[in-house]
């Protein structure tokens, strides 16, 4: 192979049946991905809102923290409590360099005997490194690429799981169990990236496409592709990473200071002690500034505004640019997300971006722009 030549795509285990059932395949995160499947992304968006979607997210970095130093470990590189974690639950991460920026966004699970991480798949062979190099020395990290990752998303996803797997239902949110199935290990989880309950499987990879097929199968089942994905996902106002997070993103920035617990802040008991703490602590704190703040943004016009879009105050001044936008499936209005000064942050800001060189107004406005449906019991 030359130099120039394109890096071949590498494919999940549901690969042939994303073929068979007629998916328009695209390049993602290294591999060949379904972005919409033949009755399109608004039918699929709408039906996950209104009974279940299943997702192939097998591109996701799945892996394992070992050994009775594991969770003080995993805390060290995070701003997040791992070591209170309690077995059975789950909680949202934030990998951190040493400014303070994130290099990625996880989730995680205190299996009892073991740390069970999920991490974007653009991300994963970095992040993988980043723990074996931080924090490989005391504690085992290990990689589980030969499992496949299934999300079962919809208000109708608990009915149709605990058909296969009895006794799921009793999750709620952010917590997992491990469960068989035909012999198989699975490990569930109460979680999703789309606003809706739902529940996250990993699945080992000879078995994942038998499993996707058992719950294609259940009638209140369809296949979701990454279109609606990403819209599921900005109507529930989530970060996705490498467009409304990054590198160059702090915690606070983001707005994401809830996932940082009061005992890894100033005055808690183990504050501190991550990397670029005391930039972020002081931004949370107040004695560091912020410089900009992620809004919500909707459309006056219906006028969809895509990411990258300059965003500029009354007076045609550069005030930000959006990283997510798309026309709003569920309630027909074009919605994103922004950085801006915190001048311009305020609820109901107005502002204009600039679409093929004329002034679409959004205004800055709470999120989500769609109530979360979690399950908390």
């Amino acid at each position: 192979m030359s130099a120039t030549a394109p890096q071949e795509l590498r494919t999940t285990p549901l690969h042939a049946l994303h073929l068979e059932l007629g998916a328009r395949m695209v390049p993602f995160a290294g591999y060949s991905m379904p972005v919409q499947y033949p009755t399109g992304l608004m039918a699929e968006h709408l039906h996950t809102r209104q009974a279940a979607g299943l997702f192939d997210v097998s591109h996701m970095g799945q892996l394992r923290l070992e050994g009775t130093g594991a969770a003080a470990a995993f805390e060290s590189v995070m701003p997040v409590d791992v070591i209170g974690l309690a077995p059975g639950r789950q909680r949202y991460g934030l990998l951190l360099s040493d400014e303070g920026t994130i290099l990625d966004d996880l989730m995680f699970a205190n299996r009892g005997d073991d740390l069970f991480v999920v991490v974007n798949g653009a991300c994963k062979d970095a992040d993988i490194a980043h723990l074996q190099q931080r924090i490989g020395a005391r504690c085992g990290v290990v990689p589980m690429p030969g499992r496949g990752l299934l999300a079962l998303q919809g208000p109708k996803a608990v009915d149709v799981l605990a058909r296969l797997l009895p006794g799921v239902e009793k999750l709620v949110f952010m917590t997992g169990e491990r469960f068989a199935w035909q012999g198989n290990d699975l490990f569930v989880t109460r979680s999703g990236y789309t606003g809706e309950d739902g529940f996250e499987i990993s699945v080992p990879g000879p078995a994942t496409e038998a499993f996707a097929r058992a719950l294609l199968a259940q009638p209140e089942v369809k296949p979701i592709g990454l279109g609606a994905r990403n819209s599921l996902r900005l109507e529930a106002g989530l970060c996705l990473h490498g467009n409304d997070i990054d590198a160059t993103t702090t915690p606070v920035e983001a707005g994401l200071n809830w996932a940082i617990q009061k005992v890894r802040r100033r005055g808690g008991e183990r504050a501190g002690g991550f990397p670029g703490a005391e930039r972020v602590l002081g931004q949370l704190d107040g004695t560091v500034p912020v410089e900009r703040k992620r809004i919500g943004l909707v459309a006056a016009e219906r006028v969809p505004v895509r990411e990258h879009t300059e965003l500029q105050d009354a007076e045609g001044r550069k005030v930000g640019e959006v990283t997510s936008g798309l026309l709003a499936p569920s309630f027909d209005k074009p919605i994103g997300m922004a950085y801006v000064a915190p001048a311009q942050a305020a609820m109901g800001t107005r502002l204009n971006a600039i679409v093929r060189g004329k002034p679409v107004p959004m205004d800055v406005s709470p999120m989500p722009f769609v109530p979360h449906r979690y399950h908390r019991g």
